[in-house]
């Protein structure tokens, strides 16, 4: 069975490294470069000619315009599409930045990349990826002052079934969804919540409000 392939685009003035992580990325089957940038203008100009792009890998420092208000951009024009942030460095100051803007996760470039592949698979399906440079608490805490609930509406159903006596597979069988689904909302709540368990997460729902008992 062939495997569905993520178009992703490169954001990074360097040219022999964006080309080089272009060439690297092509020998995974499920991941397809559709297009290179150099800032974040030349990639507003591409990006309209590139409808099916899921994700972006954002360099940060960029002349003309750097990925804090690329990512801005990205997040503002086509919400749907999620960045993972790159950088040479591991600090706090530009993750946290990055994070604000819209980013979902944050690498370093000398990631391998296998590791960058794992990163692209879990932003692109989750919207966040969870790293030790990128906690669950970080992402919650950040989020704290955005308009856009956390939680999504779905995430929000199956928390209000975990507070009842229904198993995994009944929810999902309630929600009309597949057991795996149901997996990837608890997995993802526990992500945000930085929680372990189901009864954490009913705890969490009910001292929140988030649940009706």
């Amino acid at each position: 069975m062939q495997t569905q392939s993520i178009s992703i685009a490169i954001v990074d003035d360097h040219t022999l490294f964006r080309s080089g992580l272009a060439n690297l990325l092509s020998e995974f089957e499920e991941i397809n470069v559709v297009f290179q940038a150099t800032n974040g203008i030349d990639m507003q100009k591409q990006i309209k000619l590139y409808p099916d792009v899921k994700l972006i890998l954002m360099d940060i420092n960029m002349p003309l315009m750097d990925g804090y208000a690329a990512t801005q951009y990205i997040k503002k024009e086509y919400p749907e599409v999620n960045v993972l942030a790159l950088s040479m460095f591991e600090e706090e100051k530009a993750i946290i930045g990055m994070l604000k803007a819209g980013a979902g996760g944050y690498m370093l470039k000398e990631s391998t990349p296998h590791d960058l592949v794992v990163a692209i698979k879990a932003v692109v399906e989750k919207g966040f990826y969870i790293n030790e440079m990128v906690s669950g608490r970080l992402l919650f805490s950040l989020k704290q002052g955005d308009p856009k609930p956390l939680i999504t509406e779905k995430e929000h159903t199956f928390l209000q079934h975990c507070s009842t006596e229904f198993t995994y597979k009944e929810i999902a069988d309630l929600m009309n969804i597949s057991p795996r689904t149901v997996d990837n909302y608890r997995e993802s709540l526990f992500a945000k919540l930085n929680i372990k368990t189901r009864t954490g997460l009913v705890v969490y729902g009910i001292k929140h409000n988030l649940i009706k008992i």
